[in-house]
């Protein structure tokens, strides 16, 4: 198992029970997997740095977690085809 980091932005257009429900749907992702969740903040709304499709805030969301690959692969499969998701990054964690 690897150490990994993901930090997304879901939409502010959006009510707080949709984001609700896509946040846990991305630790099921993990969790269904295999994986262990070991930091997960939710950072709130803030402003983008600069606007992403014609949205100038978001939610942001950090998640530090342990998995195999193959998760990591489904979970950025399942953010790139969500609406609620303007933006995200994994990487894996070397310390």
């Amino acid at each position: 198992m690897r150490k990994y980091e993901v930090m997304y932005i879901i939409r502010t257009d959006i009510e707080q029970e949709v984001v609700q429900a896509a946040v846990e749907k991305f630790q099921g992702i993990v969790s269904n997997g295999g994986g262990e969740i070991t930091k997960h903040d939710v950072l709130g709304k803030r402003r983008l740095a600069y606007e992403i499709k014609k949205f100038r805030d978001g939610h942001y969301v950090l998640v530090n977690f342990t998995a195999e690959p193959a998760v990591v692969a489904e979970l950025e499969r399942v953010m790139k085809i969500s609406d609620e998701v303007i933006r995200y990054l994994i990487t894996q964690d070397v310390a």
